[in-house]
């Protein structure tokens, strides 16, 4: 396998390419084309899926939903969705990828 790569940018869904069916059990809508550093992705298959949770005093919050994927041009991927924007000036930023592995 490839060295994966840290990355932590974000990435911007493709109008319309939003998966809907897990949004209907309170998951984020999966975008199935994105754009990352100006270059369009297409997602060819989802690896695994897991969730982040945060600690805020005695309770437990579900952070973030993460995704292993394989695009169709080969790169194997790490995104993330994060629940809350980081900031007012990040508001609109809820997709990152996290790592990149080329041709993997």
């Amino acid at each position: 396998m490839a060295e994966a790569h840290l990355i932590s940018e974000p990435v911007t869904p493709v109008p319309g390419s939003i998966e809907l069916d897990g949004m209907a059990r309170g998951l984020p809508g999966l975008p199935k084309r994105f754009l990352w550093r100006g270059r369009e992705y297409a997602v060819a298959k989802v690896l695994r899926t897991w969730k982040g949770y945060g600690q805020e005093g005695s309770a437990t919050y579900l952070r973030r939903h993460w995704l292993e994927l394989i695009t169709d041009s080969g790169e194997r991927m790490i995104l993330y969705c994060e629940r809350q924007p980081r900031s007012a000036r990040q508001a609109k930023a809820r997709w990152w990828l996290y790592t990149i592995a080329e041709g993997a």
